[in-house]
């Protein structure tokens, strides 16, 4: 089973058990999560963390609960909050160990010899969590008080202090109901209480320390209605169930649905090793499924805690996330989800938050759309194929491409390649934008688009062949792509691919995006000309936990990944280090005849930074600089999937 266990020494220094988080979630986008420290360093934390549209319209409705423990005359307050100039209470002093599987759980030693463990864990398809407190030794009763600090707010801002509009507080039999808004779902808390005691005040200026260092808002106040009092002895455990608007189910049948499902996974995955069996769990937190017009819905978000689902990342995930794991069914469903949402021969780029319609300003997304649906062919066992059920959106999505569709994107007549790009739009996954400034615009014939675009006439032979379809006209344009790549974008200095065609000429910075022409199935290189990529992205943009989006050595690097929006989102693909990109070189590398050993030892650094960040989770980025630190989300859907997928290349060989 996964081991994500951390010891006191860590827990009891603020700072690092501050930079460390627990995730939890409820598969249908919405979760719990806060730091190791027990202190909300995030305006993103919350015990409960509702999707009120699901998968989105996340809104933070139970920010913690505060709790005190009374006995032998003595009193222990076990949370910690930021405020200016102090941590208060210091309940991470009394933190004995953590553990992350099969749920969050915090193990508090207190002076007296009490020992008390608290868990967390949310039911799967609605808006419940659970915490669950057990007094597992003590040498006479404990008194426990719970005090829940609540919250109204959409997750990415602050809540403040409402004078003018209070809320609306009611006590029934073992259950607080609180209304944040008239004619609002309620947020239940249910519990054996021993008694509720009224109260009705503010807890201002809490701080939010990783907020300000993103320059954002991060001073917040929370409310508390009142106070839940508990009566222990060694042994008894008292549960709280937190619901907003959902019938909950009860706690320990939940509780087991997690674990046989955690088993499930695991099994299902025939994953080896701790590492492959958190990844495993990890993965299954970013697909999520809803209900619309009363039809399920299948998708993966993008990362935690965020970001929404979003197409480009859905299918570089899908292979890693659904096809590694043995849930090629799961694939299966969100691969024809996205079909129903082609407008143009293109898939989204993007479901907002806000559930306005959907974006289409990318240029891979779709193909990577294509590469995933091979993927899934290649890998369903005894799921049913679904060529024949798409073939008709693949055409329509080839013949948008070749003459022409939204932003630019149509292949150029003079030489058969892709090209893209308008002014003021970012359409590659190098999307980066401030105001009206695109960091990385990349106009014109972007190289991995190209290999993408061959690799998808490629296929589109392959499926045609298949049905007895006549695939002359995708042979003829993948040859005419092929031709041309090799003439325009290999670099005659040996540092592989030019990054992208320009009408003012080649561009020669040195980034990732070249290693898709050496990675994937269908490559329009020779195999020399990929060697010799495989070894420039070594050379440049190799660190322990990522490819860099740009070599050191170009004026334009920044290797650190930090401070307000502008100066991140200045950084975002200029040198900051992305752990999905190495799934991609390994399987270059792999391709090009590497050793399985040495590509395993490069995957080691990542699969120790499990109990860095977000515990169990791949960070979403790294400084493209040492010490290499993590950024971003904690926890993002394609770091997992990739991570996972390289594994399994590793114990296969080099793919076919």
């Amino acid at each position: 089973m996964p081991d994500l266990t951390v010891e006191y020494n860590v827990l009891r220094d603020f700072d690092a058990a501050s930079s460390r988080e627990w995730l939890v979630t409820n598969g249908i986008g919405g979760y719990a999560a806060g730091s190791l420290s027990g202190a909300n360093t995030r305006g993103y934390h919350g015990l409960l963390v509702a999707a009120t549209t699901p998968p989105t319209g996340r809104r933070v409705v139970l920010s913690k609960l505060e709790e005190t423990v009374t006995m032998s005359g003595e009193t222990f307050e076990l949370s910690a909050n930021v405020y200016p100039g102090a941590v208060h209470p210091n309940g991470y002093q009394f933190l004995h160990s953590f553990e992350g599987y099969p749920a969050p759980r915090f193990v508090y030693s207190l002076p007296t010899g009490a020992l008390l463990t608290k868990t967390i864990w949310m039911l799967r398809g609605s808006n419940v969590t659970y915490v669950k407190y057990e007094l597992e030794q003590a040498k006479g009763p404990v008194q426990l008080r719970l005090s829940p600090l609540v919250c109204w707010k959409d997750f990415h801002g602050e809540m403040r202090e409402r004078p003018d509009y209070p809320f609306d507080v009611a006590l029934s039999c073992s259950e607080v109901r609180i209304v944040a808004e008239p004619g609002g779902a309620p947020l239940r808390l249910l519990a054996p209480m021993s008694g509720w005691q009224p109260a009705d005040y503010w807890h201002r200026n809490i701080l939010h320390p990783r907020e300000q260092e993103r320059g954002l808002g991060f001073v917040e106040d929370l409310y508390c209605p009142g106070h839940m009092d508990f009566m222990l002895a060694a042994g008894e455990a008292a549960t709280v169930t937190a619901a907003f608007g959902d019938v909950p189910e009860e706690p320990q049948s939940a509780w087991n649905e997690l674990c046989a499902r955690q088993a499930r996974l695991i099994q299902a995955a025939e994953a080896r090793g701790s590492v492959e069996e958190a990844l495993t769990i990890s993965a299954d937190s970013f697909i999520v499924e809803s209900c619309g017009d009363h039809q399920l819905r299948s998708s993966v978000l993008a990362g935690y805690p965020w970001f929404s689902d979003w197409g480009r990342d859905t299918m570089i995930s899908l292979p890693g996330l659904c096809l590694a794991t043995g849930r090629a069914d799961t694939a299966r469903r969100i691969l024809l989800e996205y079909a129903k949402h082609i407008s143009q021969g293109m898939i989204p780029n993007r479901f907002p938050d806000e559930g306005v319609e959907a974006e289409y300003n990318t240029v891979d997304a779709t193909l990577w759309y294509i590469h995933a649906i091979d993927q899934y062919e290649m890998q369903r066992g005894s799921s049913p194929s679904i060529i024949v059920e798409l073939w008709s959106s693949i055409l329509d999505i080839l013949d948008w491409h070749t003459k022409g569709t939204r932003f630019g994107i149509a292949v150029d007549p003079s030489d058969g390649l892709l090209a893209a790009g308008e002014s003021g739009v970012q359409l590659t996954w190098m999307d980066a934008r401030v105001g009206e400034w695109v960091v990385t615009p990349r106009m014109g014939k972007p190289v991995e688009i190209n290999a993408l675009w061959y690799n998808a006439l490629r296929i589109a032979a392959k499926w045609a062949e298949a049905q007895g379809v006549s695939a002359s006209q995708f042979v003829d344009q993948a040859a005419r792509v092929r031709k041309s790549f090799q003439e325009k974008f290999v670099r005659l200095d040996g540092e592989g691919l030019y990054d992208v065609l320009t009408s003012s000429g080649p561009d020669a910075s040195i980034r990732p995006n070249q290693i898709f022409a050496a990675s994937l199935p269908h490559s329009p290189l020779t195999s020399a000309q990929r060697s010799m990529v495989v070894a420039a992205v070594r050379r440049h943009l190799l660190t322990p936990y990522g490819l860099r989006t740009l070599s050191p050595a170009d004026p334009a690097f920044r290797g650190r990944f930090e401070g307000a929006p502008v100066d991140r989102d200045a950084a975002y693909h200029q040198g900051t280090a992305w752990p999905w990109l190495l799934g991609a070189y390994i399987e270059a590398y792999l391709r090009q005849g590497g050793n399985p050993k040495e590509a395993a030892r490069l995957l080691q650094p990542l699969g120790e930074h499990l109990l860095d960040a977000g515990i169990g989770q791949v960070s979403e980025v790294f400084d493209g600089s040492e010490p290499h630190r993590p950024g971003g989300c904690i926890a993002q859907a394609w770091s997992t999937a990739e991570l996972l997928r390289a594994l399994r290349l590793v114990q296969v060989g080099a793919p076919g």
